[in-house]
């Protein structure tokens, strides 16, 4: 009895979806609108407990650090997870072929894993 109960424990660990922080960028759809401006669709999983404590933002960053574009994520998303939010028209520099994207949670802030987009032409 005590195995089997160790067993399903071991199960129900390896089927839980594993974070890296309190708000990881999981995936990302780019899309070229025109000229040097770029659509974002960022998915995230995140640890929302409620108005305290959740993802409450996005950022698509270049490849010096610099924020391109911002997303402001008005409220919890405690029983949609993950979650997929928009970030339309950033503008892109020229030469930028590669960009981050960060999600921020209230209160940590930037504390779980980035992903990186190579731009489409």
């Amino acid at each position: 009895m005590r195995r089997l109960a160790a067993l399903s424990l071991i199960g129900l660990l390896a089927s839980a979806p594993s974070f890296a922080g309190e708000a990881d960028v999981i995936a990302a759809k780019v899309e070229h609108r025109s000229g040097r401006i770029f659509d974002f669709d960022v998915t995230i999983r995140s640890r929302d407990t409620g108005w305290d404590r959740y993802a409450d933002g996005i950022d698509v960053l270049g490849p010096d650090g610099k924020v391109l574009g911002t997303r402001v994520l008005e409220h919890p998303h405690e029983t949609e997870q993950p979650f997929t939010r928009d970030l339309y028209g950033v503008t892109i520099p020229g030469g930028v072929t590669e960009v981050t994207i960060r999600a921020h949670f209230k209160p940590v802030g930037f504390d779980g894993a980035t992903l990186k987009v190579t731009l489409p032409r």
